[in-house]
């Protein structure tokens, strides 16, 4: 059985999507690199998500292929925080009126057109959705045109999901060995499928621009640290390392970008009380004012960015700086590292769900939480630049097995397995044209 682009519908089901309201975290990040990247390839795509209340409902993209559809924004209008502002109504919203939605306007058009469709919903909100749809094409006698996954991008949300009905309704895949084995611990054992980059994200940064903001900042170290403000990302391990260094005479600068998560307060106080001076400042938005900020505020010690950061000037950032601190004790995937490898950064990576990180090959990886871990592995960098600077290639050659249309590729295999233990029937072969009549010579028609 062959998902082909001609025959095959993809649908995309995510509370995150790729609005700004829409984005807390790696999932939004991963919808919207899959789904471009899915249309690019020329299937048709609808992705599903919690969307911008201002935005229209419904947006397409890709040459008319990538189809946006906003959902809950009723809700998002009185709840103007972000995509989880509101959460339980949405869940709500979203259970109560999307599943007939998009069997109506995208499923049962496709199957009577004679194409395949492939659902998949994202993390734990969309759980429920999956077996009502799944419930719902059963009684329509849909179901067998139909493969259902649902993927698990973290843990999340476990504790409130109804593992059995999920289990019957979907083939439930995940991003990295490391959240198979946690999710053994929920009775599941998933098809591991990883997360992807854009093609697009393996570029060089301006190499003037690159020279000029390490001029500008001009520390012994200068890092980056991008995430939410939650425990699990070692914030205040990372802070301890920058405050080790400074004691030890060094200069050193880190600039970081978090979310509206509480722990930010601990996280900025933990520095102050550590000896850092720490400035908040908004987003520069080109690297001109990058560099102008560095350069004014080289008394700095930490510059907590509280504005979005674009991709381009992430891009900037993870090629400048000597080392970006992904250095996660709970990472289901550790999206983050792979971008800064992709972009000629060197990642310092924690090591549980990040696969592709190798130590001293592509990349730092820790294996405590210890500060003077973070502080030595630092430290190697300048004591070995022959060797930051392989690690900084190689992992550029690891970001370019992971771009999304090699990650596809793999989806598509473990959709095969999905649609056998589905059930799930091939479309039906386009009629052949019935061949010309011809007249045999001397024969008159009569």
């Amino acid at each position: 059985m062959i998902f082909t682009p001609d025959r095959t519908v993809f649908v995309l089901l995510s509370f995150e999507g790729p609005d700004l309201y829409s984005q807390a975290g790696g999932l939004g990040v991963r919808v919207k690199g899959l789904s471009r990247s899915l249309a690019t390839l020329g299937y048709d795509t609808h992705l599903y998500f919690v969307g911008d209340p201002d935005l229209p409902g419904e947006e397409n993209h890709e040459g008319g292929r990538l189809h946006y559809r906003r959902w809950c924004q009723w809700i998002s209008a009185q709840h103007r925080g972000g995509v989880y502002d509101g959460e339980e109504g949405k869940i709500r919203d979203w259970n109560a009126s999307l599943p007939a939605s998009v069997i109506e306007n995208v499923i049962a058009p496709a199957v009577t057109a004679g194409s395949n469709v492939v659902v998949l919903g994202e993390e734990w909100h969309t759980s429920w959705s999956m077996s009502l749809i799944s419930d719902t094409l059963y009684r329509r006698g849909l179901r067998d045109r139909v493969v259902i996954l649902w993927n698990a991008n973290n843990t999340f949300g476990f504790h409130r999901i109804d593992w059995t009905a999920l289990a019957l309704s979907t083939t439930i895949t995940t991003v990295s060995r490391y959240m198979k084995f946690m999710m053994w611990n929920s009775g599941q054992n998933p098809v591991v499928i990883p997360n992807g980059i854009p093609r697009s994200s393996i570029a060089d940064a301006d190499p003037a621009a690159v020279a000029a903001v390490r001029i500008a900042a001009d520390a012994d170290h200068l890092c980056f640290k991008i995430g939410r403000f939650d425990p699990d990302k070692r914030w205040l391990m990372a802070v301890s390392a920058m405050a080790y260094l400074k004691r030890r005479g060094q200069t050193v600068m880190l600039l970081m970008r978090g979310g509206r998560e509480p722990h930010g307060s601990e996280v900025l106080d933990h520095a102050r009380r550590q000896g850092l001076a720490v400035i908040d400042a908004a987003t520069p938005a080109d690297p001109l004012g990058l560099a102008s900020l560095l350069r004014q505020n080289q008394e700095a010690d930490v510059i907590n960015f509280t504005s979005f950061v674009s991709d381009d000037m992430l891009r900037l950032i993870y090629a400048a700086c000597d080392a970006v601190l992904a250095n996660s004790g709970h990472e289901p995937f550790g999206l983050v590292g792979l971008e800064v490898m992709a972009a000629g950064g060197l990642a310092v990576t924690g090591s549980t769900g990040e696969d592709y990180a190798e130590a001293y090959r592509n990349a730092l990886v820790l294996e405590t939480s210890d500060p003077v871990e973070l502080v030595t592995e630092l430290a190697l960098l300048k004591e070995r630049p022959k060797l930051a600077a392989s690690m900084r290639r190689r992992g550029r050659t690891t970001a370019r097995a992971y771009v999304w249309e090699k990650v596809i590729d793999e989806l598509l295999l473990r959709i095969e397995f999905a649609a056998a233990q589905q059930a799930v029937r091939p479309a039906p072969a386009e009629p052949k044209a019935a061949p010309a009549r011809s007249r045999r010579p001397g024969v008159a028609r009569g």
